[in-house]
């Protein structure tokens, strides 16, 4: 196999931001989804409930190395803002059912991202701690630590699955009578890396994998969320392709696609890098 994309989320919900190599950490790839949004009780916003923040784009260094600050906000019709490294006091944020610690990036900033998003309330926070986050027990290990991720610090998806999907999607319109959609694009589900050359959904019988000399610890299938139905350049919802993952891919109450992986070190990854499963 080998790694054909490699994606960073600086801001989570933000546009995906493909890069051709970065450092993986301990908490997954360098600056992956260590910015996030949180209403006026702290809680995480995301594109589930404000669509539009699929089109923020959001760079740090470590994806355009022309960003001279820590973040870099872009969105159409307004300014772009530079944002340094919080320095103010951590404030608590809701992360789902989770309590943590983050420092706000300021006024400027969410003056800046309620205009965009029009909602009075947001406020941006950044994730100076990763280390205060546990992951889900029974599927971590102690030490185990991300930013902002939903669950784990790093997801994989792989081609040959998509695309497996893509004709199910198909056929599932052709029995219903509907049109046959177009083909959807990996990108819906936001995995950091993405692979091609295995058979599909081989990935169910993966314990651990390598990506050039940087190794990971598979830690559980991704169950997917309504995201996934939402096109990320219409911000039109659909019913794909939780439809049809409902029909083929549904364990235990949850649609699965993609892995969730664990850092096991420290190391650059590349695309083109061969990947190995185990």
């Amino acid at each position: 196999m080998r790694l054909v994309q490699l994606n960073v989320h600086p801001l989570k919900s933000g546009a995906i931001r493909p890069v051709s190599s970065t450092t993986v950490l301990p908490r997954g790839l360098t600056d992956d989804r260590s910015w996030m949004l949180v209403d006026g009780d702290g809680r995480l916003v995301s594109a589930r409930e404000v669509h539009r923040l699929f089109h923020v784009v959001a760079d740090t260094p470590s994806t355009d190395p022309s960003v001279t600050a820590a973040l870099r906000l872009r969105a159409p019709g307004h300014a772009d803002l530079l944002v340094d490294v919080p320095r103010a006091a951590p404030v608590g944020v809701h992360l789902f059912s989770l309590d943590l610690q983050a420092r706000p990036a300021g006024a400027a900033a969410d003056a800046w991202v309620r205009a965009v998003l029009r909602r009075d309330d947001l406020r941006l926070v950044w994730c100076h701690d990763p280390e205060q986050r546990t992951l889900q027990p029974g599927f971590s290990q102690p030490g185990d630590h991300a930013a902002f991720p939903d669950s784990f610090p790093v997801t994989i998806a792989s081609l040959a699955s998509m695309r497996r999907l893509d004709d199910w999607i198909v056929e599932r319109a052709l029995e219903l009578g509907e049109e046959p959609p177009a083909p959807l694009p990996v990108e819906r589900f936001r995995a950091n890396l993405v692979v091609d050359g295995d058979e599909p959904f081989g990935e169910d019988r993966w314990s651990r994998v390598v990506v050039g000399d940087v190794p990971f610890r598979v830690g559980k299938p991704v169950g997917r969320c309504v995201m996934a139905t939402i096109d990320p350049a219409t911000l039109r919802t659909s019913k794909e392709p939780t439809r049809t993952l409902a029909r083929h891919r549904l364990v235990g109450g949850k649609t699965l696609f993609a892995v969730h992986l664990v850092p096991e070190t420290s190391g650059r990854v590349s695309v083109g890098d061969e990947v190995r499963a185990e």
